[in-house]
């Protein structure tokens, strides 16, 4: 579900800053689907790539294979990222606030003697800043969903509305919030993440227990059309490509 609506989110001919894991499966599967145009970036320096089958990296080779251009990494942040010409950014979270303010640094304690240290920023805090606008794939409970994040990684909306002006951030931020339970808009007025959409079989009660603060319901909400057969057809022959996945007789392929 959560790959289905996020690769429904991508509007054919956009360009697109991917990263590994689900935004790449959600970017491909709507390539292979409705948007057939999509140009994804790759950090890596990859643009328009156009794999047949998931990538395992951002250094994987069929990135490059397939791109319609590779340039180095600064060119890719200097003249593609920055300047606004990248239409919409993927992001995960290990931790993700009411506002939409992610952290992918430390959990617990400060941060030099942090109780977990996280992979660390890479490039989600340019994306966060520049892109267009941002949606942020990520599975919803308490622990990630928290009032307040230990460490601001990838500004949202801050503390509420006008903080991204105040800081000088040209993208827009975080337009969608898209969970294993249903999907978070910013309130148009106050910025707080609101509960939208519900995935089919969630219930507002389990979304609110899974999330770490009071949270928003939309006065209309709706609950999202389930995957089509041939979004199922399409998204089960990309994960069939995984490098690595077992095969009926053990062996990986």
């Amino acid at each position: 579900m959560m790959t289905v609506a996020a690769a429904r989110q991508l509007r054919d001919g956009a360009a697109c800053f991917v990263g590994i894991g689900l935004p790449s499966t959600a970017a491909n599967l709507a390539r292979a689907t409705h948007a057939p145009n999509l140009v994804l970036v790759y950090e890596s320096g990859c643009l328009g790539a156009k794999p047949d089958r998931l990538p395992l990296s951002i250094g994987d080779g069929v990135l490059a294979d397939t791109a319609d251009a590779v340039v180095s990494v600064p060119e890719v942040f200097n003249y593609w990222l920055q300047p606004g010409r990248i239409d919409v950014g993927f992001l995960g979270a290990a931790q993700l606030d009411r506002y939409g303010n992610i952290n992918t640094t430390v959990i617990g304690g400060d941060y030099d003697v942090p109780e977990v240290r996280l992979p660390g920023a890479g490039g989600a805090p340019e994306i966060a800043a520049s892109c267009g606008e941002v949606v942020v794939i990520v599975r919803q409970n308490p622990r990630t969903f928290t009032a307040r994040v230990d460490f601001v990684t990838s500004v949202g909306y801050g503390s509420g509305p006008g903080d991204r002006e105040r800081l000088g951030l040209r993208g827009g931020g975080p337009r969608l919030v898209i969970t294993d339970l249903g999907v978070l808009e910013p309130d148009p007025v106050t910025c707080e993440l609101t509960l939208t959409r519900l995935h089919p079989g969630v219930t507002v009660e389990r979304a609110r227990a899974a999330t770490g603060w009071d949270l928003a319901v939309a006065g209309r909400l709706v609950t999202g059309e389930p995957p089509t057969a041939r979004e199922l057809t399409a998204l089960r022959a990309l994960e069939a490509t995984r490098i690595g996945r077992a095969e009926p007789d053990g062996r990986g392929t």
